[in-house]
């Protein structure tokens, strides 16, 4: 089982910026290289929604609408660490931010970390 922990919340203001670690360990037949990463985040009373992905390799993202052109989501293989640097934070961008890890059919998931955006 792949175990995932989240860092970097906090409190930022609206326009902001932030960014979230992701630290993956306990590979046993695959390596971090082998999962696709995501991230997700879930607002009170509000349903996990989808804000970035990665490749395997790292080549390929893909991003929700709502954070298109402000968040960038990166990761090194050779640390087995992903990151989303979140810029231009809104009101509604404030959560529980949590990572994914995907292979197959199976995936993994943090515990999440808190990101708070007031002013």
């Amino acid at each position: 089982q792949v175990h995932l922990v989240e860092s970097g919340g906090g409190v930022v203001q609206p326009g902001g910026s932030l960014t979230l670690s992701c630290a993956a360990s306990g590979f046993t037949d695959f390596t971090f290289s082998d999962y696709a990463m995501n991230w997700y985040r879930q607002a009170p009373g509000r349903q996990r929604e989808f804000v970035a992905a990665i490749g395997r390799a790292g080549d390929s993202t893909l991003y929700g609408d709502s954070v298109k052109g402000r968040f960038t989501i990166s990761r090194d293989n050779s640390r087995n660490e992903m990151y989303l640097q979140m810029s231009g934070l809104k009101i509604e961008g404030a959560g529980v931010y949590y990572c994914n890890a995907v292979r197959g059919s199976g995936g993994s998931w943090g515990q999440g970390t808190q990101v708070t955006v007031s002013s």
